[in-house]
């Protein structure tokens, strides 16, 4: 009985072995393609049969993108773009889930909710009206019009309020007591205290604002504001049949940022999610 056990509990984990391992190759490998098509020569792209690694180590897809495209500008304006937004989204996010987790004041159930509310409505639903908004106010073409609407989000605020609910009141408490302000308090003593929520807030936010295609290209018609995923979207549109090696080194560009940052900062990203799914 036991070897039967044995066996059949053998089979099953070379079985889970061979699945993750052919999930881990259809995840793996457009990544690794992208990669290895960035640095082949252009004929080897769309020869057949194809092959994923080239016979030739090549630059000249890179060096064809930036001379097509003002690439440097668009990585610019990420950087500022989704950098800022990030920042601001850390700061404003942090502050209205600790007032909406430790302090009281009329009307803050109502607000809550009204906030819970807004990340059921899509994206496409407001539209129109942050690009009439923006237009009147003339903040098209700006990089205040792209950051001022990112300097908040509801999903950011319900997960900064689960991590400040779950501290102990006693630190804030005892704060008090000792005649510190709210502003104090705050800086001082909470923020420090929900360090992972914060990567991880930054981590997403970061990941969404500078992969956002539909925004930015909502926000900007000029070329000189066109951030990295809104440039690549027209590259493509334009040159498809032409450049496949920069399309490609275009995509590694704008996909290797993010990849570095996850894998320095993995484990307080991983960290954060699992204690954001204990909280409440």
């Amino acid at each position: 009985m036991k070897k039967k056990m044995s066996v059949s509990s053998t089979l099953i984990a070379i079985a889970r072995i061979i699945i993750i391992a052919m999930l881990m190759f259809l995840v793996l490998f457009p990544i690794v393609w992208m990669f290895a098509g960035a640095v082949k020569l252009e004929k080897e792209i769309l020869q057949y049969p194809p092959t994923v690694f080239g016979t030739e180590f090549t630059w000249k897809s890179f060096q064809r993108v930036f001379k097509t495209i003002p690439m440097a500008i668009y990585l610019k304006n990420t950087v500022i773009f989704a950098g800022l937004s990030t920042l601001g989204a850390i700061l404003f996010d942090s502050m209205s889930g600790y007032a909406f987790a430790r302090l009281q004041f009329k009307g803050k159930n109502v607000l809550f909710i009204i906030v819970l509310l807004s990340m059921m409505v899509p994206f496409q639903v407001m539209m129109i009206p942050l690009f009439l908004e923006s237009s009147m106010l003339g903040l098209l073409n700006t990089y205040v019009g792209l950051i001022l609407p990112k300097l908040t989000t509801a999903f950011g605020i319900f997960m900064m309020r689960s991590y400040f609910a779950a501290l102990p009141r006693e630190l804030e408490e005892a704060a008090r007591v000792d005649g510190c302000s709210e502003i104090r308090i705050f800086f001082k003593i909470m923020l420090p205290l929900v360090k992972p929520g914060i990567l991880t807030l930054a981590i997403f936010h970061l990941m969404n604002n500078w992969n956002d295609l539909l925004y930015p290209l909502m926000m900007t018609s000029d070329s000189k504001m066109r951030t990295l995923s809104a440039g690549l979207a027209l590259f493509v549109g334009d040159h498809a049949s032409l450049y496949y090696g920069a399309q490609l080194a275009g995509a590694v560009i704008a996909v290797l940022p993010l990849l570095i940052l996850y894998i320095f900062f993995q484990k307080y990203f991983v960290k954060g999610v699992m204690l954001g799914s204990l909280k409440e």
